[in-house]
């Protein structure tokens, strides 16, 4: 019996790469730990395997800052989560303090976005700076790995003579978190492992009460970390931002309907309540020069929809290989999701080059769908190749994945704008 060229191919890769896929007995393993029950099951699964296994926990924010105090602080309270998970399950924890990097990476740029009326994703961020940035450089080396409670899965290319890590989504679609690992380095990813990738939410927290795990029924904790969930954001960055008023416009006529005291407090498509007009209003547009915010009536108004997105200044997560596809003519037929909890929609990718301009940009024609602020996060899905990418200030955002036949999604690239 002869086998088939590819299966050949791809036994050899894995064989000849394995030691480099995933790690081994006695490979050092740490597991980056919030105090939340999915870092905490992934802290129980691995135990059971035979690794040099141990955690750690980030500190991101320092409430002095704010305050000048800790007392209260919720960092200490997950932090104590950490150290019972760990004391259960006889792994040795440390804290790492990474709050200055946290503060010059993720929240001084996001305050200058806000401030120039972008809409930043600190999350992204996040990921890109601390917990794939510079947490890495902290605990691991060229042979150790770092375990994360993030919803998503690893693969590996089988077609090339060296294997590279691709970023696949989870089994589980209603928490799948690849929409914020969009940024993750290829160095960073390759070292990684997402033990949660293959489980649901409830399958996690089934596993947390047969371990009797401290964090079993914790609450998911949402929004951004360093706002919290106790207080509103308008109230924690207006600490930050002094007021800046200006003028609520409708657009079209250009009538004043109303003041605003800072064009960070809105974001494009969301609702402005504005008591002097009839009907819901929405903004529309954001008039950086004029310090002004445009809103039309009604949700369907045609000015909330957009055909096309404007990404710049592209990088990829595998640099040397961007998608063939982009730079023909016709495009990369492709479906995009732009927002966290979406469903896609149809797009075309394509490459442009302006002539007052020396980077590239891809352009994402859209069929018809929502405006798109900038700042934003988009998912794109194609039939034949994946790319992710995440922006910074105000550009836009991108990211591509690959269906297989078994309906899996694969990525191959990975893009991020500067």
């Amino acid at each position: 019996m002869r086998w088939p060229t590819s299966l050949t191919r791809s036994l050899a890769f894995f064989r000849n790469n394995v030691d480099k896929l995933a790690p081994r007995k006695g490979d050092k393993v740490v597991v980056a730990m919030s105090g939340g029950v999915d870092s905490s099951v992934v802290a129980g699964l691995l135990s059971r395997e035979d690794y040099d296994l141990s955690a750690i926990y980030m500190r991101n924010w320092d409430t002095r800052d704010e305050s000048g105090t800790d007392n209260g602080c919720e960092w200490k309270k997950d932090y104590a989560d950490v150290l019972r998970v760990c004391k259960l399950l006889d792994i040795p924890c440390k804290l790492v303090d990474l709050s200055r990097e946290y503060w010059i990476r993720v929240f001084e740029p996001s305050l200058a976005a806000w401030e120039s009326g972008v809409t930043p994703n600190p999350d992204v961020w996040c990921n890109r700076e601390v917990k794939f940035g510079a947490l890495m450089q902290h605990i691991t080396s060229s042979t150790s790995w770092i375990a994360t409670g993030h919803y998503a899965r690893k693969g590996w290319s089988s077609s090339l003579p060296v294997p590279r890590p691709q970023l696949l989504r989870s089994s589980d679609p209603s928490k799948d978190q690849t929409y914020y690992l969009s940024a993750i380095p290829e160095r960073s990813l390759s070292r990684t492992i997402f033990p949660l990738g293959a489980y649901t939410k409830t399958e996690v927290r089934q596993m947390a009460h047969r371990w009797e795990l401290p964090t079993a029924d914790r609450k998911e904790s949402m929004g951004i970390c360093f706002v919290g969930e106790k207080r509103k954001f308008e109230d924690f960055i207006a600490q930050y931002l002094p007021p800046n008023p200006g003028n609520i416009t409708e657009l079209g006529s250009g009538k004043v309907v109303g003041r605003h005291e800072g064009l960070w407090r809105f974001t494009i498509g969301q609702r402005a309540r504005v008591m002097s007009m009839a009907d819901k209003a929405f903004v529309a547009r954001k008039d950086m020069r004029k310090n002004e915010i445009q809103v039309v009536l009604g949700t369907h108004n045609p000015a909330l929809f957009s055909k096309a997105i404007a990404v710049k200044n592209w990088s990829w997560i595998w640099g040397d290989s961007p998608p063939p596809a982009i730079s023909e003519t016709r495009g990369m037929r492709a479906r995009v999701q732009h927002r966290h909890r979406m469903s896609d929609v149809a797009c075309t990718e394509i490459r442009t080059q302006t002539s007052t301009s020396s980077s590239t940009s891809l352009k994402t024609e859209l069929r018809k769908d929502r405006l798109l602020h900038f700042g934003m996060e988009s998912g794109v899905w194609d039939v034949a190749r994946l790319t992710r990418s995440y922006s910074r200030g105000s550009q836009a955002v991108c990211i591509l994945f690959t269906r297989t036949l078994i309906a899996d999604m694969k990525p191959i690239w990975t893009a991020i704008t500067d």
